[in-house]
């Protein structure tokens, strides 16, 4: 494997610390930066570049040699993203003179649909951990069925990122108020309602799953292992993967669809474009838009109540 310029390496690592104590970035999202950086620094490396010193020429290089590979668009536009986003921060702390990328956009893509879940898929999956199964009968839950069971529930009751439900302390949900403060992207911190069923599934978890899960003395996370870690994203992730099989549900599905299937819901039940942006916490109401093209029968009924001649 071709090795990385050290100064490079050296920026990549600055560049994702920085991400991860001073923006709050999930672990997840600075593995994936330093993997779209490290790939950038050894293309450089084969090229006998200097990674710090590139021409906006070269970069279309590097782009172009991606296409020719045939990358998908989306993944051709996320690299350019996390180089614009680290030639950033690398000219501002003076690793480099300027920023190559920052007049290059990346190939147009169609803008697809986000997944979501059947409101039957969504039943199935809700009821993989719970007290009664998917098959109607009665199920003794462990621990971590309850944890799991919460988790879920609270998913999508909030429309939370995975990383935001795995950070959560049990100071952070307030049950009798039916609210969770939320620490999202660049340590934005939110407030999101909770429905009784939520509530009612992290009251059993922290009352009878909990208690028991926590064999470490002092430690603050909702979310544990049953080594009594807090859980991480990833591993929720897993849960979900293995929560999907049991439901017999398309196991390609992200927890992800969860928050997607969250917003088109909330919406499709006559919420406002503004309130389901703060509860997603989205910067942008644009991001929030989206979800208005999975909302047919919500569209159609808000122009006939509004418009005069409907």
């Amino acid at each position: 494997m071709e090795e990385l310029d050290r100064d490079f390496a050296r920026g990549i690592d600055a560049y994702c610390s920085w991400l991860t104590y001073e923006r709050n970035y999930s672990a997840h999202t600075v593995r994936a930066a330093r993997s779209d950086l490290e790939s950038f620094g050894r293309w450089a490396g084969r090229k006998g570049l200097d990674p710090f010193r590139l021409t906006l020429r070269q970069v279309r290089g590097f782009l172009a040699e991606l296409d020719r590979a045939q990358y998908a668009r989306s993944t051709i536009n996320r690299r350019l993203s996390t180089l614009r986003r680290f030639f950033g921060y690398a000219q501002t702390f003076g690793l480099c003179e300027a920023n190559p990328v920052a007049a290059l956009q990346g190939p147009k893509q169609p803008r697809t649909l986000p997944a979501v879940l059947r409101r039957a898929d969504m039943e199935k999956l809700l009821a993989v951990h719970a007290a009664v199964g998917p098959d109607g009968k009665p199920r003794e839950q462990t621990p971590a069925d309850l944890r799991d069971q919460a988790l879920l529930e609270l998913l999508y009751a909030s429309g939370l990122r995975v990383s935001e439900a795995a950070g959560l302390d049990v100071k952070d949900v307030d049950l009798s108020q039916g609210q969770a403060r939320v620490m999202g992207k660049g340590s934005k911190e939110r407030i999101v309602p909770l429905h009784a069923t939520a509530v009612a599934a992290i009251a059993e978890y922290l009352e009878r799953g909990r208690p028991v899960l926590a064999v470490k003395p002092g430690e603050s996370r909702l979310f544990l292992s049953s080594r009594g870690n807090p859980l991480t994203a990833d591993a929720i992730r897993r849960m979900f993967k293995e929560s999907l099989r049991a439901a017999e549900l398309d196991e390609s599905l992200s927890p992800h669809a969860v928050r997607h299937t969250f917003a088109t819901d909330v919406l499709d039940g006559g919420a406002d474009l503004r309130s389901v942006q703060e509860m997603l916490g989205h910067a942008s109401l644009s991001t929030t838009q989206i979800y208005t093209h999975l909302t047919p029968s919500r569209l159609l009924d808000a122009h006939a109540q509004a418009h005069p001649r409907a």
